[in-house]
């Protein structure tokens, strides 16, 4: 079964955010090992400079790094990646499974991105929307679309 990861920068903070994730999260279990990977934000002064902000980037980097297995595929989610609709983003999870993937690990950055090490471990590039969310509410898109992904592979009523 294939596992599939979202490591990100940060918790859930609204009540509402945390049930929605959860109830994704259950609704997953049916199709693969779901799992969402919360780390902690790197802490900043209160109006950054660029080198502030590269230093959060990178130590936050770091930390996601370190939850990746060599073998897993990654998707970095970021304002400059493809964007694809449902369909295409069920075939590319379907197509991974079918090639040989064991782990997809999206990734979810921090208030100030990703760090240029974790865009490059990245085996694609993903944007939502040209539009801008709050992270918190990026999560929960994030987990209803690999849920739709795997409800159109599944051939379910779901995704109409």
């Amino acid at each position: 079964m294939l596992r599939v990861n979202i490591i990100c920068v940060g918790k859930l903070k609204e009540k509402y955010l945390r049930d929605a994730a959860a109830e994704y999260a259950k609704r997953l279990a049916a199709y693969c090992k779901f799992n969402i990977i919360e780390l902690d934000e790197e802490k900043t002064i209160d109006v950054p400079n660029r080198a502030a902000i590269e230093s959060v980037l990178n130590a936050e980097g770091r930390r996601i790094l370190s939850k990746i297995d060599r073998s897993d595929l990654v998707a970095a989610m970021c304002i400059e990646g493809r964007q694809m609709s449902s369909e295409k983003f069920a075939r590319y999870i379907s197509e991974s499974a079918v090639n040989g993937v064991s782990t997809v690990d999206f990734i979810i950055g921090g208030s100030w991105g990703l760090s240029d090490e974790v865009k490059q471990r990245a085996s694609i590039r993903l944007s939502m929307s040209e539009m801008t969310f709050p992270h918190q509410l990026a999560r929960v898109m994030l987990c209803e679309q690999i849920y739709r992904a795997f409800s159109i592979n599944a051939g379910t009523k779901y995704h109409k």
